[in-house]
């Protein structure tokens, strides 16, 4: 069963699996914004990734002593969600780990997750929090993936992305290889990329001291602003198909707290790059914004 939100602009459907936004539908433009989950390509469509964000490497962590084999991108995705306080405008979605995870992640948590309009936008919190006697180590991220072209009789070429970095921060660029992370070194220029196959040849583009990236038809104007300010991480993706050198039909635009290991990771869970640390009793809280134009 699907939950809906909506607005004068916007109708939002969200699954209670995985908390999943799996469709925008803009009212004044007749837009579906949303990647339709065909599996011929990738069958998800705006999974929320915890505790881990990417690949481990040889999809293990150690922790006290402990090693736990993990998939990526973590299990939150596939799990079913209580709904919480429902508005005409807004939702929130509820989850307790309540054990059923100590064989992969030795944590007890609560997840919210709430989702708000406001006008043309989609507001996302997340709220983790640590009900343990001790410090708790995770990573969360987004994975929404946009259809494009979004407008009929467009096509993949006449789409930009566009970047806004972080004030007075260099941005770095990141390799994958293997779904195990490089860092290739600060990217000096990162305000406008032609969508193209050949972006996604190797992989996501990761990149993190960025506040927004866009993806917007040089045709149409019709796109989505992805605003996630403080976000160490992005990644940008789409299916590329060697054998013939496209593209999925869609674009993913992922802020993330969390990055998928590094060869050179010690496989201590405690030591990853980019893990977040909460202490017992807090909550750790996040928000993003989609616009969708």
């Amino acid at each position: 069963m699907m939950i809906v939100i909506e607005n004068d602009w916007l109708k939002v459907d969200i699954a209670r699996n995985g908390a999943e936004v799996r469709e925008v539908k803009h009212k004044k433009n007749g837009l579906d914004y949303m990647w339709t989950g065909d599996s011929a390509y990738w069958g998800r469509v705006s999974p929320v990734l915890f505790p881990i964000v990417g690949r481990l490497k040889e999809d293990q962590y150690h922790l006290n002593g402990q090693t736990y084999k993990m998939s990526q991108h973590g299990f939150l995705r596939d799990v079913e969600f209580n709904v919480g306080e429902k508005t005409a405008t807004s939702v929130s979605f509820l989850f307790e780990s309540a054990g059923r995870f100590t064989d992969i992640y030795p944590y007890e948590f609560k997840v919210i997750i709430r989702y708000m309009l406001k006008e043309d936008s989609l507001i996302v919190q997340w709220e983790i929090i640590n009900v343990n006697q001790e410090e708790m180590y995770f990573s969360i991220g987004a994975h929404p993936a946009f259809r494009i072209p979004l407008v009929e009789n467009e096509t993949l070429e006449d789409y930009i992305l566009q970047f806004t970095p972080a004030a007075n921060k260099n941005v770095m660029e990141y390799e994958l290889e293997n779904s195990i992370i490089h860092e290739k070194g600060t990217a000096n220029e990162i305000s406008t990329l032609q969508l193209t196959p050949s972006l996604f040849a190797h992989d996501a583009l990761v990149y993190s001291n960025i506040d927004q990236v866009t993806f917007v038809s040089n045709k149409s104007s019709h796109g989505v602003e992805v605003m996630f300010k403080d976000f160490p991480f992005v990644g940008i993706w789409s299916k590329f198909n060697e054998t013939d050198g496209t593209m999925a039909p869609f674009v993913c635009i992922e802020p993330w707290y969390g990055i998928a290991d590094t060869n050179n990771t010690s496989g201590n869970l405690k030591e990853k790059v980019g893990i977040n640390k909460l202490y017992p009793g807090k909550t750790f809280k996040a928000e993003y914004k989609m616009k969708f134009t």
